[in-house]
């Protein structure tokens, strides 16, 4: 009755879980709130100017900016924007699901100045004037106008009293609202102003109007009444804003995105479950479950904390799935050793539970570091990935440790299902325990491969492979997409497929020529084309006008500053930097500085086998590529960790080794037994790669393929450049002091560490 009680107890707990996540998976999926890049929308980063000399820029001038500008959205009813501070002078705005990204970019920046002047120029009234709140889009005879409340009615008798004392043809009231070019050329002619306002209105002025309700009438469509309307609603900005970064990015590109991802994702996903299931068996079934689990909890905990979930945060949460599945493989793998060496079910499980512990701790705490990193230095959409990636982290060790561990605990201590068939052991492998075995006795698929004495022939390989990419870099150079070398890229989408020669000739015809033009997607139907200058905002404006007109679809824009391209790179430098200073750290404290070093070169191999891959393909280097390597170093640094941790355990079990001979076979067993968990782990991200690379939106290809080249480097390095320069280092260290190495009397986290 006590065993069949765990069953049942098994059985409540998944009905529970599955029955709770049933009841509210719609309300946490509809409430996922989207970046832009899977809804459209628009960001821009601006720089904080003084609007006049001697102005200075204080942290309150900035708060009052980003206040003002919020008004503005209000004005504009976005749902949900965010406008952020970003170090001492500057404000990101993002505003997801925008329909008229045109008027918010040219309203956003706006001074809003409104002033009422005579035609020499003199300044009668401004925005101080007006009621706060007090304008309103309005009809005048069928044409859109716009109404203004003033605060004093005397104020403005003076002044229409003024104006119209004035000679015949003179007796003008001109409205101003902004210092930007292009104002009318009659009234350009008549006022011959020093500085080119935007020019609102213009107006005679026979008689004196003593009133405080004031019409503003002009060639306005019903659109740019409400404009300008919300604009002086919102109020004067007390700074000039100038972008330094933007993108706007349409809805069909957003909603294309989020199908495709989420398709590949899933895909992906229910692959990495049958081959689980198929494999692993038992073990694999449990994986299936708590992965479910670990997919919900992820979103749900997003939903939380109120993050955004963005194109690069759907491959980071898939990324995070693999992460998972890497812990019950580790788990599994260790079971089914403990079964072959003659161990029971119940033994085997808790004995593989307890040695898979510390390199699955191991592991994902380096992934973290190297996420948090990500975090701290990305931008937007990189952020959005590293938080995914770290809540994944996080929620993998909660699912894929403990809850796996709780519901084959239970399956397993029934009784029922302790025959070794279903955890994907034969009964042909597994030896009686009265041999007295041990995992190091046990043969693999792999114990014909001798990885340290071929280890010269790995070096030379990688050698080899650092010179030729050198040589590639040297000719051919990065291919920097604007987020390092600045400029503009443009993304159109069409309902049919395009031709090189067509969108070139068509750009050039409204008057955005490029020589740099790439067709893109599934059926040839996306267009990008890059611009070495950044566009100025009304080319911009002008730009998204012609290409919605003509193809029926709102074009992407992003366009990045000098400024802002020197920044990622230095940015980009320095996580790559610290976030390897860190890994070294950490291994060397957990092991030894020994294996640290080789961690880090396997890692500096990876990477910079990934930069010249890249290089000889042509392929844009952005900000996602920095994601990638991260995203790489963390599963490069994991494989690393999980054969250092065999290699100290067996050490351990070996209690002393005298000789380069003896430390050469405990270095060969353990890559051979740490050989099939890491190609299981590998391909089981692969299988999720590959799947974003094919079915995937076409902004993350790019990635997709970074991950893939990444991962098979990253796999090789750890076996056969980190294990083998740490053979080779500890050798000579024997060799110079004639000393041993022995197992450590102390013990860190429940495990014996290997020194000299």
């Amino acid at each position: 009755m006590k065993l069949k009680s765990r069953v049942i107890a098994f059985v409540a707990i998944v009905v529970v879980l599955f029955a709770a996540m049933g009841a509210t998976v719609k309300g946490v999926l509809d409430d996922v709130k989207l970046g832009l890049d899977l809804q459209g929308g628009f960001e821009v980063l601006y720089q904080v100017e003084p609007l006049k000399e001697g102005q200075d820029i204080t942290p309150d001038v900035v708060t009052d900016t980003t206040t003002a500008l919020l008004n503005r959205i209000d004005q504009f009813g976005v749902s949900e924007p965010s406008v952020q501070i970003e170090g001492e002078d500057r404000i990101r705005v993002q505003l997801a699901g925008l329909d008229d990204q045109s008027s918010a970019r040219e309203l956003l920046s706006s001074t809003a100045n409104l002033s009422f002047r005579d035609v020499n120029d003199n300044l009668l009234l401004d925005g101080t004037d007006l009621v706060e709140g007090g304008a309103a889009a309005s009809f005048d005879q069928n044409r859109p106008i716009v109404t203004l409340t003033l605060k004093d009615a005397s104020k403005f008798a003076d002044v229409t009293r003024k104006v119209a004392s004035m000679p015949q043809g003179q007796n003008l009231l001109v409205v101003w609202l902004d210092f930007e070019e292009g104002v009318d050329s009659y009234v350009q002619e008549v006022l011959k102003p020093e500085e080119q306002q935007k020019f609102v209105s213009v107006a005679g002025v026979d008689e004196v109007l003593n009133t405080t309700n004031v019409m503003i009438s002009g060639s306005f469509t019903v659109q740019e009444t409400k404009d300008i309307a919300s604009v002086l609603n919102a109020g004067a900005l007390p700074v000039k804003l100038t972008e330094i970064y933007s993108t706007s990015v349409g809805a069909q590109f957003g909603d294309q995105a989020l199908k495709s991802t989420v398709y590949a994702s899933i895909v992906g996903v229910l692959i990495i479950f049958a081959f689980m299931i198929l494999y692993y068996r038992l073990p694999g079934f449990i994986s299936v479950i708590t992965l479910t689990v670990f997919t919900y909890l992820v979103l749900w905990v997003f939903n939380g904390i109120g993050a955004v979930l963005t194109l690069p945060g759907i491959a980071a949460l898939v990324l995070g799935i693999g992460m998972a599945v890497d812990a019950n493989i580790l788990t599994a793998e260790r079971i089914k050793e403990e079964l072959r060496v003659g161990k029971s079910v119940k033994e085997a499980y808790q004995l593989g539970s307890k040695q898979s512990l510390t390199a699955i701790i191991d592991a994902q705490l380096t992934t973290l570091l190297a996420a948090a990193v990500l975090f701290y230095f990305g931008t937007s959409s990189v952020k959005g990935f590293a938080t995914t990636l770290m809540i994944s982290i996080v929620l993998s060790f909660v699912t894929a440790v403990w809850l796996s561990r709780i519901l084959l605990g239970l399956l397993v201590k029934s009784g029922y299902l302790d025959k070794p068939f279903l955890f994907g052991v034969s009964k042909s492998k597994i030896h009686d325990e009265s041999e007295g075995l041990t995992s190091l006795d046990l043969s693999t698929k792999f114990d014909r491969f001798n990885f340290v004495h071929h280890r010269k022939k790995f070096y030379t390989l990688s050698l080899l492979i650092l010179v030729v990419g050198a040589v590639i870099l040297g000719i051919f150079r990065l291919n920097l997409g604007i987020d390092f070398s600045s400029g503009t890229r443009v993304e159109i989408l069409a309902d049919e497929s395009l031709t090189q020669d067509d969108i070139a000739t068509y750009i050039e015809k409204i008057g955005f020529p490029s020589e740099e033009v790439v067709i893109s997607g599934e059926n040839n139907d996306t267009a990008v084309i890059r611009y070495k200058d950044d566009l100025t905002q009304e080319e911009i404006l002008q730009l998204k006008e012609n290409v919605l007109t003509d193809y029926g679809h709102d074009p992407s824009v992003s366009t990045v500053s000098d400024t802002v391209g020197r920044e990622l790179v230095k940015n980009a430098i320095y996580a790559l930097a610290i976030a390897a200073l860190g890994i070294i750290i950490y291994v060397a404290i957990r092991f030894e500085w020994r294996m640290g070093v080789g961690a880090i070169a396997s890692l500096l191999h990876d990477v910079f086998f990934m930069v010249a891959i890249f290089s000889f393909l042509r392929l844009e280097v952005d900000i996602t590529f920095i994601a990638a390597i991260l995203t790489i170093v963390g599963y490069s640094i994991n494989d690393t960790i999980v054969t250092f941790d065999r290699i100290r355990e067996n050490i351990d079990k070996k209690g002393e080794i005298s000789s380069a001979e003896e430390l050469a076979e405990i270095v060969n067993k353990s890559l051979r037994q740490t050989m099939g968990r890491s190609i299981n782990t590998v391909l089981t991200v692969i299988i999720v790669v590959v799947a974003l690379l094919i079915l995937g939106a076409p902004a993350i290809q790019n990635f997709s393929i970074a991950l893939l080249i990444g991962l098979i480097t990253g796999m090789y390095s750890s076996i056969c450049i980190a294990a083998q320069l740490w053979y080779t280092l500890k050798v000579s260290q024997m060799k110079k002091k004639g000393t041993k190495v022995v197992k450590k009397e102390k013990k860190q986290w429940g495990t014996d560490e290997p020194v000299v």
